[in-house]
């Protein structure tokens, strides 16, 4: 889920994009498994503050279900590591295929 910035108002009404790793290739489900493993990784170690100077920024919620249990990933423009950057953009790629 993708909140924020300028385009709030349009982002608001989409519903939250969804990738069932269930239904890739196991190449690809192992290495979506990895970016998860990483990205939570950094968002546990990352202590930033956003930025107030960036008022305008986009925040992403990257909710991860597995076994029954829901975690989720939170960061902002101003606070994004690589790690969470790198589970963003491929699950964008995925989820524009479908």
């Amino acid at each position: 889920m993708t909140d924020g910035g300028l385009a709030a108002t349009v982002l608001a009404d989409l519903p939250p994009q969804v990738l069932d790793t269930d239904t890739l290739p196991d190449g690809a489900a192992a290495e979506m498994h990895r970016l998860v493993s990483a990205a939570a990784r950094s968002v546990a170690e990352g202590t930033e503050e956003p930025s107030s100077l960036a008022r305008d920024a986009m925040s992403y919620s990257i909710t991860v279900e597995e076994g029954g249990h829901a975690s989720v990933l939170v960061q902002s423009d101003t606070t994004m590591s690589a790690e969470f950057a790198a589970l963003l953009r491929r699950l964008r790629q995925h989820t524009a295929r479908q």
